[in-house]
C-alpha cells in the first residue's frame, strides 16, 4: 500500500504549494468520493481512506503527465478536496482535526506483508519508497476490510515487486511485531531466486528493490554495521530493526533443522545397509550350512555300497571292523551330525551314521544270542553272501 507523505515521516519535493485546477478536482472526486455509497458518505473516516486513492491518483498520473501541476501533500490536498465538494464543504474548517483522527484509526489497521528470503537464507528483499529519503522495508500493506491476513499479505507483494508467493507462503511461518499501537505480520517466504526480475505493479509507490545481506542489517538504532559495510544510515532500516533479531533466529533454526533431518536421513540409510549386509551374510551362512549338510549326507550314502561288499572276515564278534566303514571312527561310538531345519537353523541332535547304526545292530543279535546262551558263531561266507541290507528298516531306526 502507498506510503502518504505525512505519516511515513517524508516530505514531498520542494515545491511550493499550488492551488489544484477545478478540472482536475473534479475529476478525481467523481472517480473516488461522490459516487461512493450513502452509508459511507456519513463516515469521515471511510471518506478520508478514498481521498487517499485520490491523492494516489493525482500524483500517479496528473502530476506525471502534467509538468505545470505540482506534488503536495496528503494535508493540503485534502482540504483542497473538502473546499471543493459540495457535501463535505460543511467540515473545511475543521480538516486538519479530521484529518488526524483519520491517521489514527490508519495507524490501528493490521499491515501484513513478506520477508523474502533466497534459497541459502543469507539475503533479504528490501523495497525502498518513491519519495526521496525514503527509509527501506519489507513489502507490506493495510488489511482490507474482509481481507484474511494471508491474502493481504500475498496482495501487497504482488503489487509492490510484482511476485506472487502465493505457492511459497506458509501460513504458519510469520514474525509478527507491534509498533505504535499498530499491528504488523510478515510472513517469512525463503526460495525466491536471486536472479528474479522484480516489477512493482503500482506507481510512484516503489522507487527501487534491492538484496541485503541479513548479517549486515542493524538489530537496534546504535547498531552502525550497515553504515560502516553500506554507507547507508541505520535510521533508514527503521522499519525493518524490529525484525532482525527474530529473522536471525528463525534462520538458525531453520539450519539445525535441516542439518538434523540430513544427519537422520544418513544415519537410517547406514543401518539400512548395515541390515542388508547382515542379511546377506545370514544368506550366505545359511547357503554354507546347506551345502555341508548336503555333502555329509552324500558321503553317509556312499558308505552304503562300501558296507554291502565287504567280506565275511572283516566281521568280528558281531561287530564291523572300524576300518572297513570309516576311518578314525569307533565303531561302538555314535557321530555326532547337526541338522539342517527348513528355515535354515541348525539343532544340535545326535544322529546315527550308517555304520554306527549297524554296528549298533550287530551288537544287539550279539547280546541276544548271549543271553539265550547260544554258541557265538561267525557268519559263514554263504551266509554273508546272501545278506542283504533292508533300508526301509534302517531308515525308520534313524531319530
Amino acid at each position: 500500500m502507498k506510503m502518504d507523505l505525512q505519516n511515513s515521516g517524508a516530505s514531498a519535493p520542494s515545491t511550493p504549494s499550488s492551488q489544484i485546477p477545478a478540472y482536475v478536482l473534479d475529476d478525481l472526486c467523481s472517480r473516488f468520493i461522490i459516487n461512493i455509497p450513502e452509508e459511507e458518505r456519513q463516515d469521515l473516516v471511510r471518506i478520508f481512506f478514498q481521498i487517499e486513492l485520490a491523492h494516489w491518483f493525482y500524483l500517479d498520473f496528473y502530476c506525471a503527465e502534467t509538468p505545470e501541476l505540482r506534488a503536495c501533500g496528503i494535508k493540503d490536498f485534502s482540504a483542497q478536496v473538502f473546499r471543493h465538494c459540495a457535501f463535505l464543504s460543511s467540515y473545511a474548517d475543521d480538516v486538519d482535526k479530521r484529518l488526524a483522527d483519520w491517521k489514527t484509526y490508519k495507524m490501528s489497521v493490521p499491515t501484513y506483508g513478506a520477508i523474502m528470503l533466497d534459497p541459502e537464507l543469507k539475503n533479504c528483499l528490501l523495497v525502498q519508497g518513491y519519495w526521496a529519503k525514503a527509509s527501506w522495508g519489507f513489502p507490506k500493506g493495510k488489511v482490507n476490510e474482509q481481507e484474511c491476513a494471508l491474502d493481504c499479505a500475498v496482495r501487497e507483494v504482488l503489487e509492490e515487486t510484482g511476485f506472487s508467493v502465493e505457492d511459497l507462503v506458509d501460513k504458519n511461518e510469520y514474525l509478527e511485531n507491534q509498533m505504535n499501537d499498530q499491528l504488523t505480520r510478515l510472513y517469512i517466504v525463503p526460495g525466491v531466486p536471486m536472479t528474479t526480475k522484480f516489477q512493482p505493479k503500482t506507481r510512484k509507490e516503489i522507487k527501487s528493490l534491492q538484496w541485503f545481506n541479513i548479517d549486515l542489517l542493524p538489530a537496534h538504532k546504535r547498531d552502525q554495521t550497515p553504515k560502516t559495510q553500506l554507507g547507508i544510515n541505520p535510521n533508514y532500516f527503521f522499519m525493518v530493526i524490529p525484525f532482525v533479531k527474530g529473522l536471525r533466529k528463525w534462520i538458525s533454526n531453520r539450519k539445525n533443522s535441516e542439518e538434523n533431518n540430513t544427519t537422520e536421513t544418513k544415519s537410517k540409510s547406514k543401518s539400512k545397509k548395515q541390515d542388508i549386509e547382515t542379511k546377506q551374510v545370514s544368506e550366505k551362512q545359511r547357503l554354507k550350512q546347506q551345502q555341508h549338510f548336503a555333502q555329509q549326507n552324500q558321503k553317509e550314502f556312499q558308505d552304503y555300497p562300501q558296507l554291502k561288499d565287504l567280506k565275511p572276515a572283516s566281521l568280528k564278534k558281531g561287530r564291523l571292523s572300524a576300518g572297513s566303514v570309516e576311518k578314525g571312527t569307533s565303531p561302538g561310538k555314535q557321530k555326532k551330525v547337526q541338522i539342517l531345519n527348513r528355515d535354515g537353523s541348525v539343532s544340535g541332535n545326535v544322529r546315527r551314521s550308517l555304520a554306527s547304526q549297524l554296528n549298533h545292530l550287530e551288537g544287539d543279535k550279539a547280546s541276544s544270542a548271549g543271553h539265550k546262551k547260544t554258541k557265538k558263531k561267525d557268519f559263514g561266507s554263504e551266509a554273508w553272501a546272501n545278506f542283504r541290507f533292508d533300508v526301509s528298516a534302517i531308515m525308520a531306526c534313524l531319530p
